[in-house]
């Protein structure tokens, strides 16, 4: 188990930005192809009625890491708020056991994802799938964890088990930092910030941390999900969650958001 000072944790909440590249199977064979996209290209169908009535977002957890339900409430009215689903969305808790292997690299996150997804895009109705991981990221070191990616253009992982081991000490903050990391990896599915560059304010994307808000008090900001320690206080004096600001929110209702 590895330890982390108070000074010397940082946070990371990571956005993968593919091409179609070979670690992707985008072949017209894929009877998933809608579903193993880059990251970003589907943020209008995600968002907006035209493409997808319906929207269908998939939870999948471990018993021994299950998210708060305050955390999965929280996130639930997140997405409602954005959605234009004429049809509606739906919400599917599914448990499967331990997964091995972890420390996980992207690869195998991938491949528990392909091994356990159940729900995808499919006529009407657009899927997405979360995976809460019961083990870190092997990117992590001994001053830096990662708490969630974004990986494909439905595809999200949130590592359940970092989460709850660095908020032990005060576990209130919990449902906070995991509400966070759901909502900010949501809004890099929806397309923040300029994912594929056809925001309509892309001036506040920080050129400092490409994809990621300029302004301090976002949701998409990189300090909001990236600082570590300093930031973790600040939502435990707050006990709120980050929002979107204006920029954003214009930029997602362009691509057909509430």
């Amino acid at each position: 188990m590895r330890y982390f000072g108070s000074f010397s944790l940082f946070i990371f909440l990571a956005v993968l930005i593919h091409s179609c590249s070979s670690d992707e199977s985008n072949t017209p064979n894929d009877p998933n192809i809608e579903n193993n996209r880059p990251l970003g290209t589907s943020a209008a169908d995600i968002l907006g009625p035209n493409e997808y009535g319906s929207l269908t977002i998939e939870l999948v957890y471990t018993n021994s890491f299950r998210p708060e339900p305050s955390s999965i409430l929280g996130f639930k009215n997140f997405v409602l708020g954005l959605a234009n689903k004429p049809e509606g969305v739906q919400f599917i808790e599914r448990v499967i056991p331990n997964q091995p292997g972890a420390p996980f690299s992207i690869e195998e996150i991938r491949a528990i994802e392909e091994a356990n997804r159940t729900v995808y895009t499919e006529g009407n109705n657009l899927g997405v799938y979360v995976f809460f991981s019961n083990g870190a990221s092997e990117n992590d070191t001994n001053n830096s964890v990662t708490l969630g990616t974004a990986y494909r253009n439905t595809s999200i992982v949130i590592y359940q088990k970092t989460l709850e081991f660095i908020t032990q000490t005060d576990p209130e903050v919990l449902p906070i930092l995991e509400q966070t990391t759901l909502n900010h990896e949501m809004g890099h599915l929806m397309g923040l910030v300029n994912i594929q560059n056809d925001d309509i304010h892309q001036v506040h994307e920080d050129p400092n941390s490409e994809k990621h808000c300029l302004h301090e008090d976002c949701l998409m900001y990189y300090d909001a999900t990236n600082v570590g320690r300093q930031m973790l206080n600040r939502w435990t004096q707050l006990r709120a969650v980050p929002q979107l600001e204006v920029q954003c929110l214009q930029d997602l209702q362009a691509k057909g958001a509430l």
